[in-house]
């Protein structure tokens, strides 16, 4: 009798340690493809990153964002949009307060050493609003547009138009506007007629220095930019 308690005994054991054993193999199974899964994933991400194309907007205070957060200004914006369509692109803000067109062309050289691929231009403002002369703007910015051209000339070039107000007077506002479109057509750059357009001289959209796009100004911005990017994409 006690030998058969202890066979049943014995049985009971074994099962009980297979099932454990086919428990522990499962997990260990649901663990390693979960572990594999994780490393596949990363692996592709990194493989995305690597193959995207830079997108760089060379630009004033407006495309830095002054006034917000980094990730609320229009560059940052596009980048969210990039992302939602799986587009291998990474947006690479070089906007930098007070630019004028001459500081650009004294700063664009330190910023091809990185890749580009498209090229979006946002300069001019800071030489109308301290009125400086258009034509010394235009030959700013062309000689810009050529170091660009010269480094990477399949890259794909985009010019933000940019206007003064009224209060300038015409004579200078006129030549000014006209400025950009001249440029692109010149250049064969897609155009942004005016990148302030729809936020420029809407009190609601503008910070309290006047100049400035809000956040949600911002959001406007990106629109804007985006309707002539996108199809460079």
């Amino acid at each position: 009798m006690r030998s058969i308690k202890l066979l049943f005994y014995y049985i009971a054991f074994t099962l009980f340690a297979a099932v454990i054993s086919g428990c522990s193999n499962n997990e260990k199974a649901a663990s390693d493809k979960k572990t594999a899964d994780t490393t596949a994933t990363t692996a592709n991400t990194a493989a995305k990153k690597s193959t995207a194309k830079n997108i760089l907007f060379f630009g004033t205070s407006l495309t830095a964002g002054l006034g917000v957060d980094p990730d609320q200004a229009f560059p940052a914006l596009i980048q969210h949009r990039v992302d939602s369509l799986h587009l291998p692109y990474k947006i690479i803000n070089a906007g930098l307060s007070g630019e004028t067109s001459a500081d650009g062309k004294s700063r664009i050289d330190w910023l091809l050493r990185q890749a580009v691929d498209v090229f979006v231009l946002e300069l001019g403002a800071n030489d109308g609003l301290r009125g400086i002369p258009v034509k010394e703007t235009e030959v700013n910015l062309q000689a810009i547009i050529d170091k660009v051209k010269k480094k990477y000339p399949d890259a794909k070039l985009v010019l933000a138009g940019m206007q003064m107000p009224p209060s300038m007077g015409e004579k200078y506002t006129v030549p000014f506007r006209e400025l950009f479109p001249a440029l692109a057509k010149k250049n064969q750059m897609a155009f942004i007629p005016f990148l302030l357009k729809g936020v420029g001289g809407v009190p609601k959209l503008i910070q309290e220095d006047g100049l400035h796009p809000t956040q949600q100004g911002h959001k406007i911005l990106a629109q804007n930019v985006w309707e002539v990017l996108q199809p460079q994409l």
